[in-house]
């Protein structure tokens, strides 16, 4: 009786750690406009900071990827994943240049949207009542954040644009739940990273120094605080936590980083929540809370599925 009581709250205590780490983790991701707002200001090109925040992760996780190498199918679409994602950051590191960090979040959690619609047209996997109910509210939350009359109209493309980054999420997470099962978390981590790194690379080769090379100390510290406090770190933590507490749990919780992309805009960059952006969020938060399925996890949540 006493061991099983033992072993009881051993488990509550692992399950308590693991949800912390999660929610350390999402807090983290969410605070990615701070960096990027802060990187794009000093003069560094959009893509250039997409890819600072990526190339230390690939760096350091190539060993795990050059062990899958006989994997090389599983590979090649981690690869591609990856460049998709890398690409379509691109225009939310625009975005947020210029427009408020709370819209630009809440148009970046439409990605569950366009994982439902990439995984019923390419991998035949049909959504669930609930999934099209969420990607409804989400819809819905798009619309009231981004309308024209609460983003300036000299706005719209970038905001527009900036849905590259949720279509290349949602193309990732497909490509992470349907074909990357194989190959271990990290791998599949080190595989996106690479991606993302080797898509970028011709626009950081073809760029101005001054697009590329930080102009001082505090501007290299900003690309260490985005490459590994709002990457590299976030996601080992991730993946190892949230098979722990499973995939529910770890969507319910790890919607906090909406709220924390409203909290930086406002503390970090003076901006005031507007009702709209407030509905958008309950509404984005209820759509996750509603539906807790494999549709709406973060990108990195089915990294870290076990194979």
């Amino acid at each position: 009786m006493t061991d099983s009581l033992s072993d009881a709250k051993a488990l509550d205590t692992k399950q308590t750690m693991a949800a912390l780490g999660v929610l350390f983790a999402s807090v983290c991701f969410g605070i990615v406009p701070y960096f990027s707002r802060n990187l794009t200001d000093q003069g560094l090109a959009a893509h250039s900071v997409a890819f600072y925040r990526y190339v230390i992760t690939a760096v350091i996780l190539l060993p795990a990827f050059l062990s899958q190498l006989k994997a090389w199918r599983e590979l090649v679409w981690g690869l591609c994943a990856g460049a998709g994602m890398g690409l379509g950051w691109i225009g939310y590191v625009r975005a947020v240049e210029t427009i408020p960090a709370s819209t630009v979040g809440v148009l970046y959690m439409t990605y569950p949207v366009f994982t439902v619609v990439i995984a019923w047209a390419m991998f035949a996997d049909p959504p669930s009542r609930r999934a099209l109910l969420a990607s409804g509210l989400i819809f819905l939350a798009a619309v009231i954040a981004g309308n024209p009359a609460a983003v300036p109209s000299q706005d719209l493309p970038a905001l527009i644009f900036s849905l590259a980054a949720p279509l290349g999420f949602g193309f990732g997470i497909c490509v992470l739940v349907h074909r990357l099962s194989r190959i271990p978390p990290f791998a599949r981590i080190a595989s996106v990273s690479l991606g993302s790194v080797l898509a970028l690379s011709p626009l950081v080769a073809t760029s101005t120094a001054a697009e590329i090379l930080p102009a001082d100390a505090s501007t290299w510290i900003m690309i260490l605080g985005i490459a590994v406090v709002s990457a590299l770190v976030p996601q080992l933590i991730y993946t190892v936590s949230s098979p722990i507490i499973g995939a529910s749990r770890t969507a319910v919780i790890g919607s906090v980083e909406l709220p924390t992309m409203f909290l930086v805009g406002m503390f970090a960059f003076g901006e005031t929540l507007t009702i709209a952006q407030l509905s958008a969020c309950a509404l984005v938060i209820t759509a996750i809370v509603l539906t807790r399925s494999r549709a709406t996890r973060n990108v990195t949540t089915n990294i870290a599925r076990n194979p």
